[in-house]
């Protein structure tokens, strides 16, 4: 027990130190829920450590992903240096994080579910380096910027075309040491793509996000921007009951594309968060997309992964069998 809380403790040190590039007397506000109360004081003890101010916030499940909860919050977090988005499931997407940020603080997604209750912090994935993944995904984002449409295939039979047009791609890659920007755990070229236009057919076969791995892979349709047929064995019926649940068609929405560009992870469908970052994957991200740069609302947000995508920019090959070639 002293091993791993010892594990996890660097851990959330490498955060508060290579991500967040914390300076003394900062003040780090993580707000997380009554799931990960050990990790709340495991992190406050390593903010201590590393000189800085933490707030430490421990929220009711209730109304976190629908972000009801977070909303309420909206007047107060702002007043924090660094606000770490720390509960079971990701409330980046939410109007209270785009009012922080346009009030100068800083944003850090963290979402800390796991599918076999470890620590997120002990997770390999976490010590990737920030600038390497920048370095990565630079000549991809900038590719996908300049594009008005993005194709995916895969071997599988993925062939599904979204619309990227006037659409602004950006990087996460866990570095959050700029003031009115969303940083996130998860290590990716991501874009807010036209929630109206997605075309096409998914074959996922990496993982539901939250809901761990695809033992057997899925077909996913596509018309006019939203996810219309789910197809397959007993993983297509727990996608379908979980998507019922939101009881929201805003849900079904294709409202974001993602490219991994972590080296360090694995896709086991452990930890969803670990899972989209991992390198040769894309994910879709359905629902809410504002803090991305979109304009599309919904009650949650959750990505579905699926491996080694040819990926072309208009007409040109960008990544060839999950492996970027530019």
């Amino acid at each position: 027990m002293i091993k791993e809380r010892e594990k996890a403790l660097a851990g959330a040190r490498c955060i508060i130190q290579n991500w967040i590039e914390a300076k003394e007397s900062e003040v780090l506000h993580f707000i997380t829920d009554e799931y990960h109360v050990e990790e709340a004081d495991i992190f406050e003890s390593a903010a201590f450590e590393c000189g800085a101010v933490p707030k430490i916030s421990i929220l009711s499940m209730d109304g976190v992903q629908s972000g009801e909860v977070i909303e309420k919050m909206k007047n107060t977090m702002y007043y924090s240096d660094v606000i770490v988005g720390a509960t079971h499931y990701s409330f980046v997407t939410t109007e209270a994080v785009d009012f922080a940020l346009k009030k100068g603080s800083r944003f850090l997604s963290f979402p800390m579910h796991t599918n076999d209750g470890s620590s997120i912090f002990e997770r390999e994935f976490i010590r990737m380096s920030p600038k390497t993944a920048k370095k990565t995904g630079k000549p991809v984002a900038q590719r996908i910027t300049d594009a008005d449409k993005v194709l995916v295939k895969t071997k599988n039979g993925t062939n599904v075309v979204f619309s990227v047009k006037n659409r602004k791609a950006g990087i996460f890659a866990g570095s959050c040491t700029m003031k009115r920007k969303v940083a996130s755990s998860s290590f990716e070229v991501y874009v807010p793509i036209v929630e109206t236009v997605t075309e096409g057919r998914v074959i996922a076969d990496g993982s539901l996000g939250y809901l761990g791995k695809i033992n057997e892979p899925i077909e996913l349709i596509f018309e006019a921007g939203y996810l219309v047929e789910i197809n397959g064995g007993e993983d297509a019926v727990r996608l379908k009951k979980y998507m019922e649940s939101f009881s929201d068609r805003e849900i079904y929405c294709a409202a974001e594309l993602g490219i991994g560009l972590n080296t360090k992870s694995k896709c086991e469908g452990i930890c969803y968060i670990e899972d989209e970052s991992t390198y040769g994957t894309f994910h879709i991200g359905f629902g809410r997309n504002i803090a991305l740069g979109g304009k599309h609302e919904a009650k949650g947000h959750f990505d579905i992964v699926t491996y080694n995508p040819d990926i072309y920019a208009d007409n040109d090959l960008i990544i060839e069998n999950g492996e970027f070639i530019i």
